[in-house]
């Protein structure tokens, strides 16, 4: 019943626990009279990763509403080196400490055996009143470091009655706003983590040892097999589409090998626009763009018997693709010629048989002479070498603005603002923190290691400042509803498309998650005068906003919440930009791109201007040189693959609730998922080309990677 109350009933019975604690205390004081010690019972756990244990001395203080405790070393008896230990331990008190409010933990600054970080995971106090205080740590604790935990039951601000716990929070955000401080990236583009050296990171949000390790290794294992196939350093082109099969050796699968059968033909090109890495540019067409001039003469042969193309359009099933946000970036310079990039359009129709075929292409945003509309019975090199160029801005577009602008950039932000402005007690705080692990550090290994000068995306068609203008770009056109599934579908007019598995799997992915968060919300802000009058988390939207957004109230974000409402959508909206979308557009990274014709992220040669000129031997000119093309596939590999330290979505090892509701509520998640999983695994049974990428078993719960 307990874990039901409403904040205004838990207020008062902190009220009545204080009058309590004046009754325990004088029992207490009777106990003492009599040579009786007061006892609390420490359970100790030490985190399951790697290298978690110590054999470093503890202390710990417990802070109670009446008095604190005599600091107090942990004894070495159940205390060692092995992960997931539990130890237990006893504090002594000549009188009650009355309401326990905090444990302070320390690790030992004299301790002469070799350094060592303790990760302690949590520490349950049962206290001489028989009760059972849980206090999550979930920190890595270094020589010398303290850490001050708060038990018991997620609170908000304004529920705080006690001085010291009202100061302690306080004290919290002002340590960890010093710590994590936002910087300007670029301008035009939101705030990072002001951190740029990946061996600076803090403790609590690096990657494990283990995540560290399969990294470093899987880097230097790729980079041996490039000089010994011979393609490091080669500025060679492949003398045959059959030659590129030796690059992608990595992580052969069957969806890997099926795009390398089939990434010629035009309904697997179509496929790409529903259910590839960047399922969300394409939108329904019921009128052509005044720049794309497709008659209907062109694309006729390519209708059902008898139709238009004006009457498809009114039945729904004309789609368009369009890349005007590519126009006229500027692009890598090689050998003192800027390479080509083409703003590509292209016009897809949904035929009887339920397949997206394109059928027609205009590698341009001005129509003239020189850009012609490419259509499916010119020649086979010309028609091939279009879809090449649409891949290449498609391929581009979805790892630069789809992936990295619009999750991680956004994630980090999300993160940075949970740090910033919730403290551990704070039911948000609890929700969300899962959802943000590991996703700072990754992004610091990003910066560093692919868009900086010579980096990865720097070896692209669009070079550092191409990169950059393309993010600033994808930044002033993000909006609320691009980021809310539910709408982002509507609005490209996609309800009703068939073989849509991305947009199936992601609408059952938020509706699930949506349910979570709307009870988990719920219980704790039982109405709206509760979420207006939480300041800490109004702090966390606002910095959201002009952090995250510059303060573009066109962008539909919201500065501050004032109903329940609002803020399970925002926060449903989070957690699914963390883990299902981000799956999403990297899960398929390599096999979609690993066969390098299908996602060539560089092109050496100009569009062509005219039709008949191309063959498949001149196409190999085109697309990237060895060097680049086993470069490329070997960092797609290691950002696509699963590390050992994978947590699937919904799960939560590290356990941060107590209240038994709350674990029920994510039980019930975990539940949804696992029947969404079975569902998705039986339809793809069926498909020749599963869609597994919103597998809830294949999710994880954050940006990790």
């Amino acid at each position: 019943m307990l874990s039901y109350l409403t904040g205004s009933g838990w207020r008062k019975l902190f009220n009545a626990c204080n009058q309590c604690c004046i009754f325990l205390l004088c029992v207490s004081t009777c106990c003492s009279l009599a040579g009786i010690m007061v006892e609390y019972t420490l359970e100790v756990t030490t985190g399951s990763m790697l290298h978690a244990g110590t054999f470093h001395n503890l202390y710990v203080t417990l802070i109670g509403s009446e008095r604190q405790s005599e600091r107090t070393q942990l004894t070495s008896f159940g205390l060692d080196d092995k992960t997931g230990k539990v130890g237990t331990y006893a504090v002594t008190t000549l009188f009650s400490l009355g309401c326990l409010l905090l444990l302070k933990l320390e690790k030992d600054p004299f301790h002469d055996s070799p350094e060592k970080d303790w990760f302690c995971s949590t520490i349950v106090v049962r206290t001489p009143e028989e009760d059972d205080i849980f206090f999550p740590c979930h920190s890595w604790l270094s020589r010398g470091d303290s850490v001050l935990l708060r038990g018991g039951r997620a609170t908000k601000a304004f529920e705080d009655l006690h001085p010291r716990l009202v100061s302690q929070r306080k004290k919290e955000l002002v340590q960890q706003k010093l710590m994590y401080k936002w910087y300007l990236y670029a301008e035009g583009m939101s705030y990072i983590l002001n951190i740029n050296d990946p061996k600076t990171v803090p403790a609590e949000i690096r990657f494990s040892f283990s995540k560290a390790f399969e990294f470093r290794y899987k880097g230097e294992e790729t980079s041996a097999e490039l000089k010994l196939k011979g393609l490091t350093g080669s500025t060679e082109h492949f003398e045959s589409f059959e030659a590129m099969k030796a690059v992608s050796w990595f992580n052969n699968s069957p969806v890997s090998e099926y795009v390398a059968e089939h990434w010629k033909d035009d309904d697997f090109f179509g496929y790409q626009f529903l259910n590839g890495n960047n399922p969300f540019m394409i939108q329904r067409c019921s009128k052509l763009p005044t720049n794309f001039p497709v008659t209907e003469e062109m694309v006729k042969p390519f209708l059902a018997n008898g139709s238009s193309l004006t009457a498809e359009m009114m039945k729904g099933n004309i789609f368009i693709v369009d890349y005007k946000m590519m126009e006229d970036l500027p692009t890598r310079v090689i050998n003192g010629k800027p390479v080509a990039m083409t703003a590509a359009l292209c016009l897809l129709y949904l035929n009887p048989e339920e397949k997206l075929l394109p059928i027609a292409i205009q590698l341009g945003q001005q129509p003239s002479e020189d850009t012609p509309i490419f259509l499916p019975t010119d020649l086979e090199a010309d028609w091939l070498l279009a879809k090449i160029f649409v891949r290449n801005a498609d391929a581009l577009y979805a790892i630069i603005r789809s992936h990295f602008q619009k999750i991680h950039l956004l994630a980090e932000v999300f993160a940075m603002a949970t740090l910033r402005n919730l403290p551990m007690s704070h039911p948000l705080y609890k929700l969300l923190m899962p959802h943000h692990r590991h996703t700072l550090h990754v992004n610091i290994l990003a910066r560093t290691l692919l868009l900086g000068p010579g980096r990865f995306l720097a070896n692209t068609s669009l070079g550092v400042d191409g990169v950059t203008e393309l993010l600033r770009r994808g930044f002033s056109k993000t909006t609320y509803t691009s980021l809310c599934l539910p709408e982002s579908i509507a609005a490209r007019g996609l309800e009703s498309i068939p073989n849509y598995y991305y947009k199936d799997d992601a609408l059952s992915l938020w509706s699930i998650i949506n349910s979570f968060i709307k009870a988990m919300v719920a219980y704790y802000y039982p109405s709206d005068r509760e979420v207006s009058a939480d300041y800490e988390l109004q702090e966390w939207i606002n910095e959201i906003f002009y952090y995250g957004f510059l303060g573009n109230d066109d962008s539909g974000i919201p500065s501050s919440f004032q109903k329940v409402e609002e803020l399970i959508k925002f926060v449903t909206m989070v957690v699914f930009t963390s883990s299902a979308q981000h799956a999403a557009v990297s899960g398929g990274q390599f096999h979609f791109y690993g066969w390098i014709p299908n996602g060539p992220l560089v092109l050496h040669q100009d569009p062509p201007t005219t039709k008949g000129q191309s063959s498949m031997e001149a196409i190999l000119k085109y697309l990237p040189k060895k060097s680049f093309a086993g470069f490329s596939t070997s960092t797609l590999w290691r950002l696509s693959r699963k590390y050992s330290d994978f947590v699937p979505l919904g799960t939560y090892p590290e356990q941060r609730f107590d209240e038994p509701a709350a674990l029920q509520m994510i039980k019930d998640f975990q539940a949804e998922l696992s029947s969404i999983s079975v569902a998705i695994t039986k339809r793809n049974s069926e498909l020749e080309l599963p869609f597994n990428y919103l597998n809830p078993k294949v999710i994880e719960n954050s940006v990790t990677i």
